[in-house]
């Protein structure tokens, strides 16, 4: 088994990587979030328009005016679709990065349940020294008790 100092040296590696990969982590998080939103308004920014043009319509249009909303409506078609994409990548890195500061969480949990069985056999150890101790001492006691002066 390592020595208490290498795994004190192991556990505060790994609490690094831990910390560096929940950094990622919520760095990905944020990245999601924005583009979430992003993708939030272009699609609210669709709605909008489609019922404006809509309620153009109803009153009539002009053929120009249509093919120009047609045409303004692939564009934003397009962008969602794009930004979709973007999303989709940054759930993608979520994961990845999830799934990352997971693996640094385990590895270091699993440090430090060794240095705690290490701790809890060099104190089981002591108190089998000082048992022994206070044996040996007791017996010694006994020994000059009974012996004649």
């Amino acid at each position: 088994m390592a020595t208490p100092s290498a795994l004190d040296t192991l556990i505060d590696l790994a609490h690094r990587e831990t910390d560096d990969a929940a950094i990622r982590l919520g760095d990905a998080l944020r990245a999601g979030e924005e583009a979430r939103q992003k993708l939030d308004l272009l699609q609210q920014y669709r709605d909008d328009y489609t019922s404006r043009c809509q309620a153009s319509l109803s009153q009539g249009i002009s053929a120009a005016y249509f093919m120009n909303f047609q045409a303004f409506m692939q564009k934003l078609d397009c962008a969602v679709a794009g930004q979709q994409k973007v999303v989709d990548d940054v759930q993608h890195r979520i994961a990845q990065a999830r799934a990352a500061w997971q693996r640094c969480e385990q590895k270091k949990m699993s440090f430090v349940t060794l240095a705690e069985r290490a701790d809890q056999t060099a104190a089981r150890r002591e108190l089998r020294r000082e048992q022994k101790q206070n044996d040996e001492f007791a017996a010694r006691r006994s020994l000059h008790k009974h012996t004649p002066s």
